[in-house]
């Protein structure tokens, strides 16, 4: 039995596995049940991916076909045989599901042909082959009969994966391995997942061994966690490519103004955010001058901007502003009308890694005379006023994706611009408007070759330090804490096959490397 622990609180039974807000998404047991027609490492997106129910992929016509091959010999758990006809069933699901497909994966052409399926799309999917690559396959002859997909709990869930479910409680879930999965069967024979009340009750289980495996912010992860049991008690997070970081509303003045948000981003102490914020291992420092997480993102950084790092450098700040018309009455900065330059921070209650995080920001913008507030709200407060651009400055995140592309298209693109006050924005929470970045992104996206690509990704990274349209501070993850006590065969620093966290398709890798300890 291998315990998976995550601090969800009580659980719905909701096995579909499209569904983000499943407890099959949210204790990850889905990816014992469901698998992808490929397995991608996305601490290393540059990777070609490893086979897994597509035997092989082939792209062309500028990523807008795709051709997959499917593997012969695969069976879901009701032994019913997984064909080509199944893979193109679970496209057509996602086209014509919107709520399903929520990567809006614009699928037009899909084609079965004895052990093929061919995909065809109006543009190129350059920046979708990860999306539609790692597509899970669910069975046709039961998917058929379901009514709605999208609101439908999946009662029985069937895959191709090796374990099936056994038992589900609010607290509990249990899914046990089962005969006849086309790979070597996992050494672990029952994964138990419990979903903890909170991150307090998580982290009692992994420092008492109860949970063996889990994704939690510990504060003071030495004390409460791995000195527990030195020898056995590890965790691993990995930077991934997507950040964390100061977004501003870049409508509203003076946060409209460059030289200041630049500014702003010389006098932020990344290293402090790293080792207090994130107690020194949560979100790893993210430090690059172009925001793009290193070492994920190294292939992707221009030459020009290669090592280059962001240092605090509060007399460059200062001498930045004033050259921008800002000046200093006494130590307050004011604005180029003399108005006092004040930052209001908002941030939900009890996220304890962002709410140091401001605090330490709300200090560092004290050394250029800006007085900053941290003002802790209600998370759907905070979420709607997100969604609308009512705030001035707040912690948020970016999406990741196998490129830095999807990090910048949610910081920079102007085709996901709205109005402050208009909602059900899906990216630029900055309302950021810059017709240069959005072409870029747009060549990106679309070019034919390497090179303009490559000339598409140096233009965003130069608009982002010029213009500095949010202020990454750290990388977003992929970790977890495990337990080398019962198990051994981990993903870590050595040997990064997968990312640790147990909510991601990744998951079963791991668990198939998996071996007792001896």
């Amino acid at each position: 039995m291998l315990n998976v622990g995550m601090p969800n609180g009580p659980q719905s039974e909701n096995n579909n596995p499209f569904l983000e807000t499943s407890a099959a998404a949210n204790l990850g047991y889905r990816w014992t049940i469901y698998e992808p027609l490929v397995m991608l490492n996305r601490v290393k997106p540059q990777e070609p991916g490893k086979p897994w129910l597509a035997a092989k992929w082939d792209w062309s016509d500028n990523y807008k076909k795709l051709v997959l091959t499917i593997r012969d010999n695969v069976k879901f758990s009701d032994g019913q045989p997984m064909t080509a006809e199944d893979v193109a069933y679970t496209f057509g699901l996602l086209k014509d599901n919107k709520a399903l497909n929520i990567d809006a994966v614009p699928y037009k052409d899909i084609t079965p042909a004895g052990n093929q399926v061919t995909l065809g799309f109006d543009s190129s999917q350059f920046v979708n082959q990860v999306k539609i690559l790692q597509t899970i396959v669910v069975p046709k002859h039961i998917w058929q009969g379901i009514k709605d997909p999208a609101l439908d709990t999946i009662k029985n869930p069937v895959g191709t994966g090796p374990y099936t479910l056994k038992s589900f409680t609010p607290q509990t879930v249990i899914v046990s391995q089962r005969d006849g999965y086309w790979q070597e069967a996992p050494k672990v024979k029952e994964i138990r997942y419990t979903s903890y009340t909170d991150n307090n009750a998580q982290v009692s289980a992994l420092a008492s061994g109860a949970a063996e495996w889990s994704f939690v912010f510990i504060p003071n992860y030495k004390a409460v966690y791995t000195n527990k049991d030195p020898e056995h008690y590890k965790l691993w997070f990995p930077a991934q490519l997507a950040v964390h970081g100061l977004w501003f509303n870049t409508e509203k003045a003076p946060w409209n103004s460059a030289p200041l948000r630049q500014a702003i981003s010389k006098v932020i102490n990344r290293d402090d955010i790293f080792n207090q914020g994130e107690a020194g291992y949560f979100y790893p420092k993210n430090d690059q001058v172009t925001g793009i997480p290193t070492p994920a993102g190294d292939p992707f950084i221009a030459p020009q901007y290669q090592g280059q790092t962001v240092k605090v450098d509060v007399a460059a700040a200062k001498a930045q502003l004033t050259g921008a018309g800002f000046t200093f009455n006494g130590d307050k900065l004011q604005d180029p009308s003399g108005k006092p330059v004040t930052l209001k921070l908002t941030v939900p209650s009890g996220w304890s890694d962002y709410i140091t995080d401001l605090e330490i920001i709300k200090d560092n913008l004290s050394q250029i005379g800006i007085t900053a507030t941290v003002d802790k709200m209600n998370q759907d407060a905070w979420t709607k006023s997100v969604d609308t651009g009512d705030f001035e400055g707040l912690m948020h995140w970016t999406n990741d994706g196998a490129t830095p592309y999807d990090m910048y298209r949610d910081v920079m693109d102007g085709n996901r611009y709205k109005p402050t006050g208009q909602g059900n924005i899906n990216g630029n929470y900055g309302r950021f408007k810059n017709d240069e970045a959005t072409r870029a992104l747009e060549t990106y996206a679309n070019a034919e070759d390497d090179a303009s690509r490559t000339a598409a990704m140096a233009t965003l990274q130069k608009i982002m330090i010029d213009q500095q349209p949010m202020i990454p501070t750290s990388a977003a993850n992929s970790g977890g804490e495990y337990s080398t006590k019962n198990w051994t065969g981990w993903p870590e620093e050595a040997n990064p096959y997968a990312p640790a966290q147990p909510t991601l398709r990744n998951a079963l890798d791991i668990i198939l490397h998996l071996k007792p300890a001896a």
